[in-house]
């Protein structure tokens, strides 16, 4: 047991409602049934000029109702990111069956991971400006671009105010960044509940910055295929409801599953490839501090990009790890595209839903498995199983890993480290 709990005892942490905006569906429900389907989001990206790229495909978000989501706040006043964080936000709440109301006086954390920021408003900046474009219109622009705002807008359309709010920048695993941070504020009693996930918004810098590191795919984003030529960016949000179980089980919420464990390093190894060993180390450390033996685990989500090199080493780092014969590795990244700071808050989401539902979603578009990679990725069609721990890894540039470990609700079980 960790000093900072000796004596202590650790609450539980559930996760009790889910809010996703994919490529894919919109809302919990909608994207349940797209995995367990198999759907592929794949389009020609609008959201900006493409012209000069030899490919120009990716998961864009398609129009929604958001003034179903989002009754406060002007969204003139919102950049799309933070128009995706705070609509996520709130379906999280619905899910869950709670109001704002009841958030209202108690204790809470607010954490959006995110990589770009308001990416996409700083794109339509620049580009007015080139254009010449009104200073009034700039000036709305930039009051709209500042990465706190993903989070800081949540709290405010909320109206919530005993809380802790923050984003979390950690690229790639902002997402399970911030589910680490929000299953130790509710599991130490810090607060009485976490909102808390990651969004991005497709825009032109990121995009182009993977073009030039040679990254996009030229069709579709086949994680561990033998054909894989790369990823595709794309866009969402991905934000939970976790509180504990007392305050789950005093108003008979429903379960998607409890958060038992996380672990996070950073090794930088290099600014954009991922380190096998330090992967590996990753692994154990969210094993550990979930008290779950590798054995015990039934699913992987993996960070799975279709890039040749992250696919090889993370499968490596997998099989350092668990063996020769791990439990199935999926990558939904073929169905949602590389959603940034999102990815891995999705990914905790569809781990959840695979617990709850009963099934392994698939690794879409697959072929022929790179057998450098030699994992089960579920190829092409989801199947049913009986999932009671899954494991989430995410792995950032710069050697960010995050690994967050979510089980199957078992009231009768004590919490990992209880005395």
């Amino acid at each position: 047991m960790s000093s900072h709990f000796a004596g202590r005892r650790r609450r539980r942490v559930l996760l009790t409602g889910a809010g996703a905006i994919s490529s894919i569906g919109i809302g919990v429900a909608e994207f349940a049934v797209a995995l367990r389907s198999g759907r592929t989001g794949t389009d020609q990206i609008t959201l900006f000029d493409t012209s000069g790229f030899q490919y120009s495909r990716g998961h864009q978000v398609g129009d929604f109702d958001l003034s179903r989501w989002i009754h406060r706040t002007p969204l003139d006043k919102l950049g799309r990111a933070s128009r995706f964080s705070v609509a996520a936000s709130r379906m999280a709440l619905e899910d869950a069956d709670v109001t704002e109301a009841d958030l209202r006086g108690r204790r809470g954390l607010v954490a959006v991971g995110t990589t770009d920021g308001e990416g996409h408003e700083l794109d339509q900046l620049v580009e007015m400006s080139l254009q010449g474009g009104p200073a009034s219109m700039d000036q709305a622009m930039a009051r709209r671009a500042p990465a706190s705002r993903l989070a800081l807008s949540v709290a405010h359309e909320l109206e919530l105010s005993d809380v802790e709010v923050f984003t979390v920048p950690t690229a790639c695993a902002a997402g399970n960044y911030a589910l680490g941070a929000g299953f130790d504020a509710v599991r130490s009693g810090d607060v009485d509940y976490a909102l808390v996930g990651g969004a991005d918004a497709l825009c032109r810098k990121t995009f182009a910055g993977f073009y030039r590191l040679g990254l996009v795919a030229s069709e579709e984003c086949r994680p561990f295929d033998a054909a894989r030529d790369g990823l595709l960016t794309g866009e969402g949000a991905g934000i939970v409801l976790l509180e504990s179980e007392e305050s789950a089980l005093a108003r008979d919420a429903h379960v998607y599953a409890e958060v038992l464990g996380y672990g996070l390093n950073c090794d930088a190894h290099n600014p954009v490839s991922p380190e096998e060993d330090s992967v590996a180390r990753c692994l154990r450390l969210a094993l550990d501090n979930a008290d779950v033996k590798p054995q015990d685990v039934d699913l992987i989500s993996a960070h799975g990009t279709g890039t040749p090199t992250n696919d090889v080493t993370e499968a490596r780092a997998i099989r350092q790890v668990y063996g020769d014969s791990p439990p199935p590795v999926i990558g939904i990244k073929s169905m949602i595209g590389h959603t940034m700071g999102a990815a891995s808050a999705l990914a905790a989401i569809a781990g959840a839903l695979s617990i709850r539902h009963g099934f392994i979603p698939p690794t879409a578009n697959h072929r022929t498995t790179d057998p450098e990679c030699g994992v089960d990725c579920v190829p092409n069609q989801a199947i049913d199983a009986d999932v009671r721990i899954v494991q989430n890894n995410a792995l950032a540039f710069g050697g960010n890993n995050a690994v967050v470990i979510l089980a199957a609700y078992d009231r009768d079980a004590r919490s990992a480290g209880d005395d």
